[in-house]
């Protein structure tokens, strides 16, 4: 790659971003408000015990939720002292942070339709598969 190949790279890459920068900022804002408009005790109501349903619940109301990796630690521990089931924190979580229903707009924006709503499917889907292995292998080793 030469110098003048670089520059060029650069400069298209910041006009880019320079672009979607209020998308991206909209979208935290709304995750942000979201996330303080909806109380914790939310969700530790709405989980049956069922595992099926549960884990399909859990997807559901991550996927609307959205939030940060990070913070999901903190958020799943509360869940699961509240007396949720670790499968259904399990596909809340994973779907909090990979699925994003909220951010879906901008992400069509700045990647395309196709690619996001294959990519927000795809993750939905393997949320509910990712909680039921975690069960099985905690079960397994228990």
């Amino acid at each position: 790659m030469t110098k003048s190949n670089f520059k060029d790279a650069v400069a298209k890459s910041a006009k880019a971003l320079w672009k979607s920068l209020p998308l991206i900022l909209g979208t935290i804002l709304l995750v942000s408000l979201i996330s303080i408009l909806i109380p914790k005790s939310f969700y530790t109501s709405v989980f049956s015990k069922n595992i099926f349903l549960d884990s399909f619940i859990g997807s559901i109301i991550g996927s609307i939720s959205a939030g940060t990796p990070i913070t999901s630690y903190i958020f799943g521990g509360e869940m699961l002292t509240q007396g949720v089931s670790l499968l259904a924190v399990t596909a809340f979580l994973v779907a909090w942070v990979t699925v994003g229903i909220i951010q879906l707009p901008a992400e069509i924006a700045i990647l395309g339709k196709k690619f996001a709503l294959l990519r927000n499917i795809t993750s939905f889907i393997l949320s509910i598969v990712v909680a039921i292995i975690t069960i099985l292998i905690l079960g397994v080793f228990k």
